[in-house]
């Protein structure tokens, strides 16, 4: 026991060997993939119990024969156990997501809120359990990244232990939900990371695997859809048409993810101008979601069973466009709401009936040249999910793991290609980097934009006792000139200043407000700014390169 408590402060102190690391990887992505799990059947369970039905891949067939008032009040009473959760849990009254997890790898050394974030999965949870529509990948990738931060915690690791040990969570979240290996570690890499290091890849691995294993216990080595018959691209000359379909594509996933930002803006500006306590908006939400699932109970849930029915060809035309608008204006609803969920399965679903829609149309105009249409809803599908995530690499090999057809991947990568570098240039490059932007966090510009950010002036300032303080009499002038920056500010702040007056450094000041003069504390100096910013640049890129 003294042996093993000595291993463990040695660990702590030293950070954790290659082969430690590799084990708490497989523990880690052991667990997460239990989270994802219980998740999953926790849903289940709550969806069968308020919509009595034993198989909840035939969710929407059996809201339809429930009395219309069952399904009208089902999600408004969700969405009020959802608000009272966030209201008495939470500072803000939001539920934590992805870009939560991608913020916390990029400026928290790989930390989330743990608390909040058992919150918020407890919220997404009884949303997706009763009516709410939204998916359940988010909330579990949040969840697992939850389980990382107290083991880094417990191992007081550093930024890139820290971050190393999110991305093995997140992969064995994701593997876990989707029985998808390959696009788990993928999506670790390429979204909440958002680098291809080696050293990471190994751990990475190994825990999406691990997560894999505990899914297929539970679930079986199943795809989540089941497609009739392998499609056929007829050779080439149907390429062009998916070209055209990613175009679509990246536009119908640029509409969705502004349909959400406004379901934001509009439900934010009426809750405050009708005083509406903060935790009724995610009933009143769940009022319209129930308004609408009485006659299109298609937008209860994840939505599988009419994801199902769009790839394998059980839609005709109009029916899969009108899906289609409909789930996204549920999805706005919901998120705009408060509440929970992600909306990875959703971007699925909508992809899947544009796909199908372009794709009926298409066949349609040119039969002799034509293929299935369920093969425009395969590419469909993974289009607009890229382009909402953001994450080509790993939503195309999801989209192939999820149906195990490997036989089109020609197709869907045409489409996934031109979808994203549409919505791109139309979006701050994904649904989650757009989420932060709007919360004043400049994740897309890369770390040289948002590592400024970092830095408190006042941990880098000189102080007045300090042997190399500016003159006094000096800083006094600059203050009257209007040339100073306040000690809580940050790096992003204080470098345009340095550019503007042109000097070497600037005074740092308290600002008690009214028309008290600021306090003198010390002194910026220009070259100790730059020596953190590059310090911390070179971390970055030993970090991302080794």
């Amino acid at each position: 026991m003294i042996r093993l408590r000595g291993g463990w402060r040695m660990m702590r102190r030293r950070g954790p060997s290659q082969f430690q690391f590799w084990v708490i990887a497989l523990l880690l992505g052991s667990a997460a993939g239990y989270a994802a799990v219980l998740f999953r059947k926790a849903i289940s369970a709550l969806e069968g119990l308020v919509y009595q039905t034993g198989d909840v891949a035939r969710l929407h067939s059996q809201a339809e024969h429930l009395p219309w008032f069952w399904v009208l009040l089902v999600p408004v009473a969700g969405g009020l156990i959802v608000g009272l959760i966030l209201h008495r849990f939470t500072d803000d009254g939001r539920v934590r997501t992805v870009s939560d997890v991608i913020e916390g790898a990029a400026l928290r050394e790989g930390r989330v809120e743990r608390r909040e974030g058992l919150v918020s999965a407890a919220a997404s949870l009884v949303t997706l359990g009763m009516g709410g529509s939204s998916g359940r990948e988010g909330p579990v990738v949040h969840l697992a990244a939850v389980i990382s931060a107290w083991v880094s915690e417990r191992l007081d690791a550093d930024g890139i232990t820290g971050r190393d040990l999110l991305g093995c969570a997140v992969a064995a979240a994701v593997s876990a939900s989707f029985n998808a290996p390959i696009a788990g570690a993928l999506f670790a890499l390429e979204v909440v990371l958002r680098h291809f290091a080696i050293h990471a890849f190994a751990p990475i691995v190994i825990a999406s695997v691990a997560g894999t294993i505990i899914s297929r216990l539970h679930f079986g080595d199943v795809t989540e859809f089941a497609l009739p018959t392998s499609s056929v691209l007829s050779f080439y000359v149907e390429l062009p048409a998916f070209l055209i379909l990613g175009l679509v594509c990246g536009l119908v996933a640029t509409l969705m993810m502004l349909a959400v930002f406004v379901a934001e803006d509009v439900a934010g500006h009426v809750q405050m101008r009708l005083r509406v306590p903060r935790w009724l908006r995610p009933a009143a939400a769940g009022l319209m979601l129930g308004a609408l699932a009485i006659w299109f109970p298609h937008i209860i849930g994840v939505g599988y069973e009419t994801t199902s029915a769009a790839l394998t060809g059980r839609l005709v035309w109009h029916e899969a466009m009108v899906f289609a608008v409909l789930k996204v204006l549920a999805v706005a609803i919901t998120l705009g709401g408060r509440m929970g969920g992600g909306v990875f399965s959703p971007s699925l679903m909508v992809g899947a009936l544009t796909g199908l829609t372009f794709g009926l149309l298409a066949t349609a105009i040119l039969p002799d040249y034509s293929g299935a249409a369920t093969l425009y809803a395969l590419a469909g599908m993974g289009a607009v999910a890229a382009a909402v995530l953001g994450a080509p690499i790993s939503t195309t090999l999801i989209v192939f793991e999820l149906t195990g057809d490997w036989q089109t991947g020609l197709a869907v990568m045409v489409a996934v290609s031109t979808s994203v570098a549409l919505s791109a240039r139309l979006v701050r490059r994904s649904f989650f980097l757009t989420q932060l932007r709007r919360r004043g966090v400049r994740l897309a510009a890369g770390p040289q934009a948002y590592l400024l950010g970092m830095f408190v002036v006042s941990r880098l300032m000189r102080a007045p006792d300090d042997p190399r303080a500016a003159d006094p009499d000096k800083c006094w002038d600059l203050i009257e000139d209007g040339v100073y920056v306040d000690a809580a500010a940050t790096l992003e702040t204080a470098m345009p200043v340095f550019e503007r007056a042109g000097v070497p450094f600037v005074p740092v000041v308290t600002l008690s407000g009214g028309d008290a003069p600021p306090a003198l504390v010390g002194a910026l100096f220009h070259v100790d700014a730059l020596k953190a910013y590059n310090r911390a640049l070179a971390a970055v890129s030993k970090e991302e390169h080794g």
